[in-house]
């Protein structure tokens, strides 16, 4: 598929199903992209196609299908909007850190593909108010889906969620406590983690 260059071809290209309860259209928005009046579309389409396919069935849907529905903060970033936000300091990576993450359409390094979202699970919020210890979370993820990385924030309980052909398996936050909660290698990194997460739901898929 090319890059878009119509309004009809934007509609076409946000139509595409990325999974049962997801459409690349979902991802798309950039308040950077808004505000200063860019295209945040895929040079690649076929690209962040692949990548987001997977990200939405592999870890999405079965949060969705456990949690409830998802609110998707940020998804897809296209690489110019990505650098415009990296030099501006507005939280964006650089484009070399954020391929194969935010930028779905351009492998990185190593040549690996893998996609990024940020979202929030509304059904934190409401058992367990807007702020908590997203450690909850973190170890629920870690120990049922084939997450790449996680990445927490203060507000909401948001965070990054990766897919990635080739995971790390690395947690970290800027909420509290911030830093880094796991990784390869780490003592805490296998085994049973249920005792964070008592009273969550069992995994649906």
């Amino acid at each position: 598929m090319r890059k878009p260059n119509s309004m009809k071809g934007l509609e076409e290209l946000g139509r595409v199903r990325l999974s049962e309860n997801f459409f690349l259209r979902d991802f798309l928005f950039s308040e950077i992209a808004a505000v200063y009046g860019m295209s945040n579309v895929p040079d690649d389409p076929d690209l962040a196609i692949e990548a987001g396919r997977r990200l939405c069935e592999e870890l999405l849907e079965p949060l969705q299908a456990t949690f409830g529905r998802l609110h998707v903060r940020s998804g897809y970033r296209a690489a110019a909007v990505n650098a415009f936000g990296n030099v501006r300091g507005m939280n964006c990576a650089t484009n070399a850190a954020s391929s194969a993450d935010h930028i779905w359409d351009r492998r990185d390094a190593d040549g690996s593909m893998g996609a990024t979202a940020c979202i929030v699970v509304p059904w934190l919020i409401d058992n367990f108010g807007e702020e908590g210890d997203w450690r909850k979370l973190a170890w629920w993820i870690h120990d049922h889906l084939p997450y790449a990385s996680l990445c927490f924030f203060p507000k909401l309980w948001a965070f990054n969620i990766q897919w990635h052909e080739r995971p790390v398996r690395r947690i970290t936050s800027y909420a509290q406590p911030r830093g880094l909660l796991t990784k390869a290698g780490m003592a805490n990194h296998g085994g049973d983690h249920s005792e964070w997460y008592q009273g969550f739901p069992e995994i649906r898929r």
